[in-house]
């Protein structure tokens, strides 16, 4: 197959072009997951699957906002931000969830520490927030009235 001159420089500079669009796309998230933390059944298995056995103290710097009472488990809106320097990562447990851990969030050094989210719960629980800063665990929780079950309830 003979190709011109005009047609190598053609197909270069769309080559080239798409390199650009693909180059200037926002970078795709890749999540690790934790099949023994978001498969465990109890809140403490949850925790040390997650982080190990890192202490967890609370913090007035880590804020869980969630309404006192859910009329609807299957879509509770949940907030959660930190103040911190250097977060890495952010967990939302619900307690007495089939399994407790709901989600988490690795943070980039450049991220906003903030994220909104809808969760399911399926009964009046504890959400626990955990947010992991320079090594060590930091501390938010809240109690949520559930009046129509999410889980299968």
């Amino acid at each position: 197959m003979k190709i011109s001159r005009r047609d190598l420089f053609v197909k270069l500079g769309k080559g080239a072009a798409y390199v650009a669009v693909l180059a200037s796309l926002p970078k795709i998230a890749w999540a690790k997951w934790n099949a023994k933390a978001f498969a465990s059944t109890d809140l403490k298995a949850a925790i040390e699957a997650k982080y190990g056995n890192m202490s967890i103290s609370d913090s007035d710097k880590v804020i869980l906002d969630a309404p006192e009472i859910a009329e609807n488990g299957s879509v509770v809106p949940i907030t959660v931000s930190s103040s911190l320097p250097n977060v890495s990562s952010m967990s939302i447990f619900v307690e007495k969830n089939p399994t407790p851990l709901v989600t988490s969030f690795a943070m980039g050094k450049n991220s906003i520490n903030e994220v909104s989210i809808r969760i399911r719960m399926g009964t009046t629980s504890n959400v626990v927030l955990l947010v992991e800063a320079d090594g060590k665990l930091h501390r938010a929780q809240q109690e949520v009235k559930v009046t129509i079950g999410g889980c299968g309830g």
